[in-house]
């Protein structure tokens, strides 16, 4: 296999960070909307960043709210700052292989550098893309990282933990690789979505690397 880099989602494939998104989503759709959001109306919300949510929910107050909700995340991020255990090791072991690496995430740009400062990994990545405020958008994106890389699909692999990740891997034609290690993932609707390698342990990705690159 002749894959030279590696696209990687954030939040529940390199973090554990997806408790710490939906608590400080609830705590600010609370105090701004005065009552509480379902896990289903949540969900309904994603695909934009969090710019764009706020901006759409409450557009006089977007500022306002957004700060609220960034506040919230980094203060409660404390508890979730450690990348799950192996992913280190498995980021060490891409970059000894010569692998390009590269984040692209839906998340916006606050959220992120939040994130980034509390789990230590910024250094690993040459390129971190952040989500559009208007829609989900990561075929863009990971297209924007082959042509800054000049690498065609098939050289590159996209990883992450939900199945609209594989549908973008698969739109743009790169090797799509599912995250299945968090507690959050959704297992059986991901792997409905046939990701071309799946991994429930982040031992059994790193193996699949040191034998297959």
């Amino acid at each position: 296999m002749k894959l030279k880099g590696f696209i990687f989602d954030l939040d529940g494939t390199l973090i554990n960070s997806l408790p710490v998104v939906r608590t400080s989503f609830g705590r600010t759709l609370l105090k701004f909307s005065g009552r509480e959001y379902s896990d289903k109306e949540l969900s309904s919300l994603f695909g934009p960043s969090e710019e764009g949510i706020f901006k759409k929910l409450y557009p006089d107050l977007w500022r306002e709210s957004l700060q609220f909700y960034l506040d919230e995340y980094d203060r409660l991020h404390v508890d979730y700052a450690e990348p799950f255990p192996g992913i280190i090791e498995a980021l060490n072991l891409l970059q000894e292989r010569k692998i390009k690496l590269a984040l692209v995430s839906g998340k916006g740009a606050g959220s992120m550098e939040i994130s980034l400062k509390h789990s230590g990994l910024e250094h690993f990545f040459e390129k971190i893309i952040t989500g559009s405020e208007h829609r989900a958008s990561k075929p863009d994106h990971i297209r924007q990282i082959l042509d800054l890389w000049h690498f065609s699909p098939e050289e590159v692999a996209y990883v992450g933990d939900i199945a609209y990740d594989v549908h973008a891997a698969k739109e743009v034609g790169v090797l799509s690789i599912s995250a299945l290690w968090a507690e959050t993932a959704q297992i059986h609707k991901v792997l409905a979505a046939n990701p071309v390698c799946a991994f429930e342990k982040v031992e059994s990705f790193i193996e699949w690397i040191s034998n297959t690159l």
